[in-house]
């Protein structure tokens, strides 16, 4: 799975901010502390803001805190926030512009479906939480002990 910078950052500014609890770390802080360039770091925060995964505060001691608890907001909810090529399955994944599957490829239809089920569940099953706290799912964990 490829992740945007973006993305990445995103998910690191939110790990940082659930260790942070309820207090709000400033966005010079926050670059400082993650290494990440301010300016970028600016952007990614009002698109987090504006998906309502984290609220604003501002004056002396103001910066930036998780919306909800960080039990309660997914590695899923994220990546759709942060990431357009992980929009919302319609339940139909076959674009209208293209033919009809053959008979033969019946099949390859539905292993697409399953590999974006499958991924789907292990990110919208994983909390900020979570990984904050360096446990997955067992589900997950299975699947990252997973080796060829």
């Amino acid at each position: 799975m490829y992740v945007t910078a973006r993305t990445d950052y995103a998910m690191r500014a939110l790990l940082a901010m659930a260790a942070a609890g309820p207090e709000p770390i400033s966005t010079p802080a926050l670059a400082e502390a993650e290494q990440m360039p301010f300016t970028f770091l600016q952007t990614i925060l009002g698109e987090l803001r504006r998906s309502r995964l984290v609220v604003s505060q501002r004056g002396h001691d103001g910066g930036y805190r998780l919306a909800r608890p960080a039990s309660q907001i997914t590695v899923g909810e994220v990546l759709r926030a942060m990431d357009t090529t992980f929009a919302p399955s319609d339940g139909d994944p076959r674009p209208t512009d293209r033919p009809p599957a053959s008979r033969a490829a019946e099949n390859l239809e539905r292993l697409w479906r399953a590999a974006d089920v499958a991924l789907r569940r292990v990110l919208d099953e994983t909390t900020l939480d979570d990984l904050a706290r360096g446990r997955l799912p067992a589900h997950v964990q299975t699947l990252a002990n997973y080796s060829d």
